[in-house]
């Protein structure tokens, strides 16, 4: 516990911020890397499929082994925080820009800040909107940091609907939902860089829909829905999806989607939005809990 009249230390996140942009650019969690490679083995040996798969594995390697990006296009940087009461956020977005920017001029993130009017870019990833962090006050003493480099590729081939959708026969219902998200899928083919992880958030509106979608890429892959009915439309996406033959990088094959996460937010009578993030195959996040005097708990 946190002796009284002291407030529960953070350093640990500041000591981490850059450790965790770092560990995001040149690295991927395992369960994405391992379901690439299950991925690559089902695929016919000596295929486009097959070869670009392998592609990706050997690039996983290499960034690791030399600390290098794993992609030119290291991303938006997006925050989700869960912290105690006392944990100060305007303490941690001055750690996590500084963080930001030593890891952007050690060659660690790519310049990826641009002023929308002039087109001049900041040089340092810092902006208006530039790191985008999600706040939340929790019970309890632990930080939670957890971070997602999102790329434009990807980020370009989002989707938002408003049922119903006469143009896809979509009604407000989890077959409507359905009949959106392959709608995406085929829309984008390999140019969110295939085989990509798909955040569905029912409901909601515009803005808290698609927040949400993003969030749900957070969740490990495999790890379905607690509710049955949106479990069940998890698993038949992805099947239909790897069904269309877009394959990786779209030159074909069995493996359109790594994993398809879908969630729920209310909404109002009157609205009924389906907001669809996609991740391309370098799904790349990571999070980290600190103790109140500081002690990095766990790092994943």
């Amino acid at each position: 516990m946190t002796p009284p009249g002291r407030r529960p230390r953070h350093e640990s996140l500041v000591r981490y911020g850059l450790r965790a942009d770092c560990g995001a650019a040149t690295d991927l969690p395992a369960d994405v890397e391992a379901a690439l490679s299950c991925a690559a083995q089902a695929e016919a040996p000596g295929s486009n499929a097959a070869l670009t798969l392998q592609a990706m594995l050997d690039n996983i390697r290499l960034a690791r082994a030399n600390r290098r990006p794993l992609c030119q296009d290291t991303g938006a940087l997006l925050f989700w925080v869960e912290a105690p009461p006392g944990v100060s956020p305007t303490a941690f977005r001055q750690a996590a820009e500084a963080a930001i920017a030593d890891a952007t001029a050690e060659g660690l993130l790519r310049q990826n800040c641009v002023d929308t009017l002039s087109g001049r870019n900041t040089g340092n990833n810092l902006g208006a909107g530039s790191p985008t962090i999600h706040w939340e006050e929790c019970p309890g003493e632990t930080v939670t940091l957890s971070l997602i480099l999102k790329g434009g590729g990807s980020e370009n081939v989002g989707a938002q609907h408003s049922l119903p959708d006469a143009r896809l026969d979509a009604d407000r219902n989890l077959d409507g939902v359905r009949r959106c998200v392959l709608d995406a899928v085929v829309e984008a083919q390999g140019r969110g860089c295939a085989p990509g992880i798909l955040g569905v958030c029912i409901g909601g509106d515009r803005a808290s829909g698609y927040a949400e979608s993003k969030r749900l890429l957070l969740r490990p892959l495999g790890l379905r829905s607690p509710q049955s009915e949106l479990a069940a439309l998890e698993t038949r996406l992805l099947n239909e999806a790897n069904q269309l033959g877009i394959g990786p990088m779209g030159v074909g094959g069995n493996t359109t989607l790594l994993d398809v996460h879908v969630g729920c937010l209310n909404r109002l009578p009157a609205s009924y939005f389906v907001s669809i993030s996609y991740m391309c195959w370098a799904c790349r996040r990571h999070a980290l809990e600190a103790a109140p005097d500081g002690r990095l708990l766990r790092w994943r």
